[in-house]
């Protein structure tokens, strides 16, 4: 990502030796939409450019990149995507912290190469607005299906890599026990969870028994594949018929058990599943970004001014 390598470039010490101060050279070169680029626009993203590619982009290149950006932006004001300068700063500022410096050490980076941090926060906003458009009106085309995904693994790896599991979902319940009561009173409290057992069919009817008992809690539905859990814990909730409550524990919290609200079969993800989906969506973005920015500046009104 270009502003990464941007991040890199600072961190590395690369922005050390001064430059002259860039002259405000305002005289209009492109009119995109009735909005100007001028030629200190084009200067300030040649600078940005060098510290984030390390290369030294053609005039034609960063005038291409502002159009784009203008265009990018008109796009955003027609469907309500604009950030504010709120917007701006936070992400301006979450940058520095990754880089462990102050928003005023990054800004001062920059200007030492005669960066303006305008200019940075710019092409920033441009990239969030972007982002926000493709992936809010082109949600369903930029999905990336499961099967579509292990055929590409075994295309690459000639495994299938896709292992069969459960998936669970379930509630924890615990009927509290204060430390320090007697075995009496953990014997009493262990009777009841077994009657609560009995009276317990569905996660609905534990969850309004519940949260109406006194000194008993039921906890938000948490949902885990076969990878995420010990073999033992597998095995009770295998033998759980859904809807109904495991058999009761004493833990320090007191004596729990779980409700098993849902149980069916799964593929569990693997490092290689997650690259290689991530890679096929990233394909997919840069296709689909690619067509809607080309559909967008033929519409454009494009003007060059003296050339």
């Amino acid at each position: 990502m270009p502003v990464f390598r941007l991040l890199l470039a600072i961190s590395a010490g690369l922005l050390l030796t001064g430059l002259p101060s860039p002259s405000h050279a305002q005289n209009i070169v492109v009119m995109v939409n009735g909005d100007p680029i001028t030629d200190f626009d084009i200067e300030q993203r040649s600078k940005l450019d060098q510290l984030t590619t390390q290369k030294t982009p053609s005039r034609q290149e960063v005038i291409n990149e502002l159009i784009d950006d203008k265009i990018k932006m008109k796009e955003g004001k027609k469907y309500g995507v604009d950030p504010g300068v709120s917007d701006i700063n936070q992400s301006y500022e979450g940058m520095a912290q990754r880089m462990r410096i102050t928003p005023d050490q990054l800004t001062k980076s920059l200007e030492v190469k005669g960066v303006r941090p305008e200019t940075l926060k710019g092409r920033m906003k441009a990239e969030m607005v972007w982002t926000s458009l493709v992936r809010g009106r082109y949600k369903e085309k930029l999905m990336v299906g499961e099967r579509d995904v292990a055929q590409a693994v075994q295309a690459e790896t000639g495994d299938k890599l896709q292992i069969e599991g459960t998936e669970y979902k379930m509630q924890p319940i615990v009927l509290i026990v204060p430390r320090g009561s007697s075995p009496a009173f953990q014997e009493t409290r262990m009777k009841e969870a077994e009657q609560y057992r009995s009276r317990v069919g569905s996660c609905e009817e534990a969850n309004s028994l519940f949260r109406s008992t006194p000194n008993a809690t039921i906890r938000d539905s948490v949902t885990k594949t076969t990878a995420e859990l010990p073999e033992a814990l597998r095995k009770v909730l295998d033998d759980t018929p859904i809807g109904h409550l495991t058999a009761p524990e004493v833990t320090k919290a007191g004596i729990e058990m779980v409700v098993l609200c849902s149980r069916k079969p799964t593929m569990i993800d693997t490092p290689k599943k997650r690259e290689v989906r991530e890679k096929m969506y990233q394909q997919k973005y840069e296709k689909t970004q690619k067509t809607y920015l080309d559909e967008l500046r033929k519409a454009a009104m494009i003007e060059y001014r003296n050339r």
